[in-house]
């Protein structure tokens, strides 16, 4: 089959870790003998960047002639398969697409175009569809739930010890871990003081973002900054804990992740994390409830290390199952059949 994927988020040598999880995805389908063209916007910011992506998408559409057209977000990525025309449309909604369709007028006609026009609408998690549905009604009938899914062969358990040598990271303590936009929607302020009342081991923030300098010179916190995706796995392993607390997590790929490599996580009970973390795998928290927040830290702190469940769990996420869903989604489209 040939597919032409499109998406706003893709890694570029100035941007490794933007969007990791759709090259991972595409990886994945190729590996099972389909062609896949790119139409995709590889670095951050430049005001242009959209509308070169809609060029590339229309010359792309012509070029290759694909049998299904696969999107990674609803607008505008979507929006660009959607007007390029020709070959049905597959898209996956990822949470911000939503929101934005929500809270803006213009956002959530164009979404609502590029949803009468796909053939079928992935979504990561129950809780996004259910917020897509407000603001296209009727969607269900196209949606499928399928989450990115985590390279269990990757994100494996590794001896924290070793692990902890490699990326340079001297523990006096419990290790905790957070990996995510030093940004307000992270909620990486509320972890950095329920961290700091708890008064013990270290907490380190992979990622970067606008509230950096309000994390600076904490004690116990270490600010790595952004890192390629590859380098992921070693940080986690060089964890006790993995962090999530965000005030609202679409899907949770960090939470995923940690669980993959058996660590116990402290996540987020707002958006898709219940949907994956079982009992023994960690903590779900209410995101805006300090006293709370402190509390999961000494649970999940508690947990086994290893922590099998965790990592059963995770199994169940692989990339390789989630990209197989993906694959009976877009055949179904290439064949004109309904979605399922």
């Amino acid at each position: 089959m040939r597919i032409l994927l499109v998406s706003q988020m893709y890694p570029g040598p100035s941007a490794p870790d933007l969007g990791a999880f759709v090259a991972l995805l595409e990886r994945e389908l190729e590996s099972r003998g389909h062609t896949i063209e790119r139409a995709v916007v590889d670095r951050r910011g430049g005001r242009q960047r959209h509308l070169v992506l809609a060029r590339d998408v229309a010359t792309a559409a012509r070029r290759f002639r694909p049998d299904v057209v696969y999107a990674h977000f609803l607008v505008p990525a979507g929006l660009w398969a959607a007007l390029a025309g020709g070959a049905p449309l597959v898209v996956t909604a990822h949470g911000q697409d939503v929101e934005n369709a929500l809270r803006r007028t213009v956002v959530r006609e164009a979404t609502r175009l590029v949803v009468r026009r796909a053939a079928g609408v992935v979504v990561v998690s129950h809780w996004l569809l259910e917020r897509l549905a407000q603001a296209v009604p009727g969607v269900e009938s196209k949606a499928t739930v399928v989450d990115c899914g985590v390279d269990t062969e990757r994100f494996v358990p590794l001896d924290p010890a070793e692990a902890r040598r490699r990326v340079g990271w001297e523990t006096s303590g419990t290790a905790f871990l957070c990996i995510g936009a030093l940004g307000e929607r992270k909620n990486v302020l509320r972890l950095a003081r329920a961290f700091e009342r708890r008064g013990e081991g270290d907490l380190a923030f992979v990622g970067d973002g606008p509230l950096r300098p309000a994390l600076e010179g904490r004690r116990g916190v270490r600010l790595v900054g952004a890192i390629p995706h590859t380098e992921v796995p070693g940080w986690i392993a060089a964890a006790d804990v993995v962090c999530q607390p965000s005030l609202t997590e679409p899907f949770g790929l960090a939470t995923l992740e940690g669980m993959a490599c058996a660590r116990s996580v402290v996540a987020t009970s707002v958006g898709g994390p219940p949907e994956f973390v079982p009992p023994g795998a960690g903590v779900l928290v209410d995101p805006t409830d300090d006293d709370a927040l402190l509390a999961a830290l000494d649970v999940a702190a508690s947990l086994p290390r290893p922590n099998e469940t965790a990592r059963t769990a995770a199994l169940a996420h692989d990339v390789r199952v989630q990209a197989s869903r993906v694959e009976e989604v877009l055949v179904r489209a290439a064949e004109g059949r309904p979605a399922a």
